[in-house]
This record gives structure tokens, sequence and C-alpha cells, in this order.
């Protein structure tokens, strides 16, 4: 009767975006080829968050665009008030897409009486209504199971990994894929492995926090292109200092390839002032103005990456095979 009178509804799905990285949410859109869900995210005077859906949602399935980057708490308030508005506007499915999962540094308790931030994180979105989360290159894959909701984890290697094919011309025979610390060899080796580069890995002792000392290089590195890789840049002090260490060696040239680009404090002027050829990053976290005019770093987006997960996760197909 009902499909009689109004017809049969075909459901799309709807992407919202907050406000920490709407450029990314723009091209993820423009990939996917759907307008971006009208909505108001906004502040009062006194700068609490406000969330009007312009859009009716009723029986949607819904993505949130939302990187919980600097200012952390500020764009975690704003994920957790619309995911609240969607649940309240009886959406069918909401999943939370947070490119750059802050707090992901906080996953176990660094001494007494210390919290695991990330685990409160992950219990806060998941009571605010969300349905899954869709995230990427979280810093410690045990933070999946701080979720009780699916929770998938994307790779940025291919992304990553393909541009260093391409500026190395395909020749990487001299290429050498450096961890800047022993906690980051698993994901040194898949990407040495996957360009068929040698591995080479340092032994940082760090004195305090925020402060960061080379001591040794494990692997041959000398009239070699060594490329660091990592999950997070904030102050820059761990890679600079293995650039240092890397030419002091003999390397040929150190350039470093890493997914969220925090960069905090003078991080960006350390970079330019280093040995680094260039530090590449994605485009979890929105580039401030500093880091868009710097000559030795650069983004690469991962719109086409994360676009291509959301679509499969509305058509309830395989995202795993994406990197297969």
């Amino acid at each position: 009767m009902f499909r009689a009178l109004f017809g049969a509804r075909i459901f799309y799905m709807k992407i919202i975006a907050c406000n920490s990285n709407r450029p990314l949410a723009e091209a993820i859109s423009a990939y996917v080829n759907l307008p971006l869900t009208k909505a108001s995210v906004r502040r009062f005077s006194d700068m609490e968050v406000f969330v009007e859906i312009e859009e009716n949602m009723r029986g949607e399935d819904v993505f949130i665009v939302q990187s919980t980057s600097y200012p952390a708490n500020d764009n975690l308030m704003e994920l957790l008030v619309t995911l609240d508005a969607l649940r309240r506007a009886s959406a069918r499915r909401t999943t939370a897409v947070i490119p750059y999962f802050g707090y992901a540094r906080q996953d176990r308790k660094s001494g007494p009486r210390t919290p695991i931030s990330a685990k409160l994180v992950a219990n806060l979105i998941t009571e605010a209504g969300a349905d899954r989360v869709l995230t990427m290159d979280l810093h410690a894959g045990q933070i999946q199971g701080f979720f009780d909701i699916p929770t998938d984890n994307l790779y940025a290697e291919t992304v990553l990994a393909k541009d260093i094919e391409d500026s190395m011309n395909g020749d990487t025979g001299d290429l050498v894929i450096v961890s800047p610390d022993v906690g980051g060899v698993v994901r040194a080796r898949a990407f040495a492995k996957r360009l068929g580069a040698e591995l080479a890995i340092i032994d940082k002792r760090r004195e305090r926090a925020g402060v960061s000392e080379v001591m040794n290089i494990i692997g041959d590195v000398e009239k070699r292109h060594c490329i660091l890789v990592d999950d997070i840049v904030d102050s820059a002090g761990t890679l600079c200092n293995a650039a240092v260490a890397l030419m002091q060696k003999g390397a040929e040239s150190v350039s470093a390839y890493v997914t969220h680009g925090v960069l905090s404090g003078g991080a960006v002027a350390r970079v330019t002032s280093s040995p680094l050829q260039r530090l590449v990053i994605t485009d979890s976290i929105q580039a401030t103005e500093a880091v868009r005019v710097a000559q030795n770093i650069r983004q690469l987006t991962v719109a086409p990456l994360i676009g291509e997960a959301m679509q499969r996760i509305s058509h309830e197909s395989s995202v795993s095979s994406l990197f297969d």
C-alpha cells in the first residue's frame, strides 16, 4: 500500500562533514560522487558545540568524517554531538570515519595512577551512538579491540608506497626502508617487502618526554637512498635526529613518509632546517599554512582510499580485500 502511494524508496549513503578536516570530506564526497549532507556544526558564544542536520536522516546509512586532531577535545566533542544528533534523527546506521584517531598514543598505563585515554574515547564514541568506526593507521593495532562495535583500520601503506616507487622511477635497488625506532619495525618491514627494498632499524633512546636521541643504526645505509616510515610525526625530533644520523653514516639521501602529520609546535621549522630531502604525509589531518608553504613537506590524499572503504561498507562488501 505504502509502496503504491509513495513508490519504493532507494537508500543511499549520506556523508556529513564536521569542522576538523572539511577539505578531506569534500574530496571523499567527490570520489563517491555524492554531495555532502547539509548540516550546521557551530559554536554558541560560550563555545558550546551545537549541531543541526538540515536533511531527513530517517533510515539512512550515514558517515561522519571527523579527525580528532588539534584541537583534539573540540573536534572530539563535535563528533560526539553529531553522533547523538543522528541517533535522535533515527538514522539506520552511523559510521564514525576518523582518519586520524586522537588519543591513540595513550593506549596503555604509562605509570601508576594514569589513564588509558584511548579506551575512554572509544567508549565515548560508542555510547554517543556510533554503529561502526572507520579509521586509518591506528598507532597501536590493539585499539581496534577497545571498541565494542565493528572497527575497520585502513592502511595508508598502499598510497605511500606508490609515491615512493614513483619518486624512484621504479628503481628501488639502492633503496633502504628505515624504522625510526624498534616499535615501528613491523610497519617498516611491510614497506620493504612491498618495495623489494632492504631494511634498517634505528635504536633510539629517549631520555625524557619530547626529547629523543639516536644511538645506533642497524643495517647498511652507506651510499643508499633512505626512507624513514612512521605512523605519526608530532614534534619531528625523532625523524630529524634520525636523518642526521643516517647522513653521518654515509646515506646518499634521507626522506620520510608518515601517515599522520600532527606537526605541533616548532615541528615544521625543525623539518625545513633538517637534512630531510622531503617529508611526505597524508591529508588525514588538515594542513596548516606553515605546512602548505614548507618546501620539503608534501601531502598525499587518502580520499580515494577512504571513499572506497565507505562505499564497500555501505554495500556490505569486503574492506580487507582493498589490501590484497
